[in-house]
């Protein structure tokens, strides 16, 4: 019930709108019950009395009392679609606005399909309740009460019989509302894994063609479907049954009262006219009959639907802004990593989003390695001056993306703590941490947008003038020249329309643009081929200087020019120091250049290190 009056709440942002709906079905409601009154007294009036005089009068009325009803009726419905759509677009964008603000822990565990099931799906079944739940259910409450009232005042023996199914219908509403209630939360949590089938293969189409598997994802996506199938089949039943057994509940309480009514009638305890008032007021609840049947499964419908989107609404991110956090300014570009340890949640691990938290570190710490997390980082210390450049190297998993996106705040530490200009960066707004922080990511992301659109994101203020200079940094200029519309021409989802290594040059030339102190080149050259790479490292060389930048690599040729390696292995920092003293000690750096054919003899002098 407390999901249900916490999906009202949003509708009662809308007061006027809500109480302009309510005005308007109470009328039609009214006008409504007023039709069968007049109806009796017509009879009454032609048949005991031979009176046709008020004939003309009474159809007159008839008419018009219909009409102003119809008026009120659409005045209620259109009201209430009113209300509903503006609670569908609130809750989205609150959706919507929520999945950005929460942090990297959220989006590993959550299947994007899921997300877009709860942002479509469940959201309109919040919006049908609204409309039909929260606004013109009311019809079929007033219609019951004003149609009780009036049986009451005719004859209250005939009205008990007439509404004796009443509390019927109301125990098997109840019933019905429990069983349908777990059956919606299956079928929509069967819809979201549907879509989470079907995004992952929309997404992964190369690989799919590329491998023959069209057949077995074709099964994947049948035995998904076919849940869904079953599970909606199942509600569609015992809404039908539900159905069924209120039209039987009401149809031998229509023959009971035609038997009862015509012996009142008989024995002179009414007239013919209140009889078939009697029969054309209970006919009036067919209606809140059928709705009612259809009002359980809406209500059960929206609190399944309702569980699902307050799950995302209400999670909590670790990574947020501290009470006082302070933006960072003029950063300089000292970065220092002190005994940092950090631990990814597993997925089904029930606990925070992470092991980590801005206070706490000892019990934090605990976390690493505990069941259902699964360490990443520890006790790194690393300190780099301001405008040096460090290398970070090791094997897959040995921790080096992890630094730099606890440097970025996309996480938070387990326990010890980094510091942008001796600031811890959780002492600082996630958003001034981000802005200092430039990373071109080894997976590229480019959005169904131009060339321009794409390289601005982050800026999109720049003038055309400065995203061409970033472009001409990044090598890319005079691909971009050869396109059909050259920086209108739109890239095509996910970039697809550009080569690798233009995507991984585009993506570079948008971190150039925001002129980041901090910049992070996470294996960026991954997919050129030796050319490019080497015109983009001479032209990195004016947008490295006098920045503090990391460089993420797993060959020494892109670790060019390093005041400082860092050597990561299995979460550890195993060594640190210049590249020709990590040579002279003859430890994994050197065992690194071996297998990788470079000179193992000591270069001449390099630049001075700063780490520590």
């Amino acid at each position: 019930m407390r999901v249900l009056l916490r999906i009202a709440r949003y509708g009662m942002r809308y007061p006027w709108l809500l109480a302009a709906a309510w005005l308007s079905l109470i009328l039609a409601t009214l006008l409504q019950i007023a039709v069968p009154r007049l109806l009796g007294t017509a009879i009454d009036d032609v048949l005991a009395r031979a009176d046709t005089s008020r004939l003309w009068w009474l159809a007159g009325a008839i008419v018009l009392v219909t009409a102003l009803r119809g008026v009120f009726s659409y005045g209620n419905q259109y009201l209430a679609e009113a209300v509903s759509q503006r609670v569908a677009y609130d809750i989205r964008n609150a959706f919507y606005d929520k999945l950005q603000r929460l942090s990297f822990a959220f989006h590993d565990r959550e299947h994007t399909g899921n997300l877009m099931s709860k942002a479509t799906v469940d959201v309109e079944q919040l919006r049908f309740f609204i409309n039909m739940g929260m606004v013109r259910s009311g019809q079929m409450l007033l219609l019951v009460a004003g149609v009780s009232v009036v049986l009451l005042w005719l004859d209250w023996r005939l009205a008990l019989a007439a509404l004796a199914f009443v509390p019927l219908v109301a125990y098997r509403a109840i019933a019905v509302s429990r069983r349908l209630r777990g059956i919606w939360a299956a079928v929509q949590a069967d819809t979201g894994r549907m879509t989470t089938v079907l995004q992952e293969n929309l997404a992964g189409m190369r690989v799919v063609k590329a491998f023959g598997a069209d057949d077995h994802e074709q099964a994947k996506f049948e035995a998904q479907a076919a849940k869904v199938m079953d599970s909606s089949y199942t509600a569609a039943r015992t809404q039908a049954q539900n159905g069924a057994l209120m039209q039987v509940f009401f149809w031998a309480a229509t023959g009971l009262l035609l038997w009862l009514g015509g012996r009142a009638v008989v024995d002179g305890r009414i007239t013919l006219g209140e009889l078939a008032q009697f029969i054309l007021y209970t006919s009036l609840l067919v209606q809140p009959i059928r709705m009612m049947g259809f009002l359980v499964n809406t209500f059960a419908r929206a609190h399944a639907a309702g569980q699902r989107l307050f799950e995302v609404l209400d999670a909590e991110s670790p990574v947020r802004d501290a009470p006082e956090a302070a933006p960072l300014s003029n950063v300089r570009g000292e970065v220092a990593f002190e005994q940092v340890s950090f631990a990814y949640r597993a997925p089904g691990a029930k606990a925070s989003e992470n092991a980590h938290g801005p206070s706490g570190d000892a019990a934090n710490g605990a976390a690493i390695g505990a069941a259902g997390f699964r360490p990443a980082l520890r006790d790194a210390s690393l300190r780099v001056a301001p405008g040096q450049r460090v290398a970070l190297l090791g094997a897959p998993g040995s921790g080096k993306t992890t630094m730099v996106n606890l440097l970025a705040r996309f996480y938070d530490v387990t326990s010890g703590r980094v510091t942008i200009d001796g600031i811890d960066v959780r002492d600082a707004t996630v958003a001034s941490v981000r802005r200092s922080v430039g990373i071109v990511q080894q997976d590229v992301y480019l959005f169904s947008a131009s060339v321009r659109e794409n390289i601005a994101y982050g800026r999109e203020d720049a003038a055309l003038d400065d995203v061409i200079a970033a472009a001409k940094t990044a090598q890319l200029h005079d691909e971009i020249m050869a396109l059909p519309q050259g920086y209108d021409t739109v890239v095509g989802e996910r970039g697809m329309t550009l080569s690798g290594g233009q995507r991984q040059r585009l993506s570079i030339a948008r971190t150039i643009l925001l002129d980041p102190p901090i910049l992070v080149l996470d294996d960026s050259t991954s997919s050129v081929d030796a050319a490019t790479e080497a015109r983009i490292r001479q032209a990195m060389e004016n947008v490295m200087r006098g920045r503090t930048t990391f460089v993420i690599a797993h060959r020494l040729s892109s670790v060019q020019g390093a005041d400082t390696v860092a050597v990561l292995e299995r979460g550890r920092i195993a060594e640190v120091g210049a590249a020709r003293d990590l040579l002279a000690r003859g430890g994994i750096y050197k065992h690194i250049a071996e297998l990788q054919g470079a000179p193992t003899a000591a270069p001449g002098p390099s630049r001075a290190g700063g780490a520590g």
